[in-house]
């Protein structure tokens, strides 16, 4: 997992998405804006429609923490990923799994 001043609250979550400037994916938006911090922040809004139940959205949860980190990025950004709806995400599908780690690459090539 990603330590917690990394990670954005629900009210800077929100306040993200009010403020937005996003990126589309297939299946991912990403809405983002500057901040005056010296690290960037993230968070990632799973709908329950995307996955079946708590523990897959935990896994894509995970997947998503341990890619960012391994992504350098090196801008200031409060950043929020959203899943859209339509998506739907299987923890057992290997193809659902890629094309997760797909639109996340896409998108954060974009920043």
């Amino acid at each position: 997992m990603i330590s917690k001043k990394y990670r954005l609250t629900e009210r800077e979550t929100k306040r993200v998405l009010h403020k937005w400037k996003p990126f589309f994916s297939y299946h991912i938006v990403l809405n983002y804006t500057p901040n005056k911090l010296w690290f960037s922040r993230y968070s990632i809004v799973i709908w329950s429609k995307s996955v079946k139940n708590n523990v897959w959205r935990n896994f894509f949860r995970r997947r998503f923490f341990d890619k960012i980190l391994s992504s350098n990025i090196t801008k200031n950004y409060d950043m929020v990923f959203v899943v859209k709806k339509q998506s739907k995400f299987d923890k057992w599908d290997l193809e659902s799994i890629l094309s997760f780690d797909k639109d996340l690459q896409f998108l954060i090539s974009k920043i």
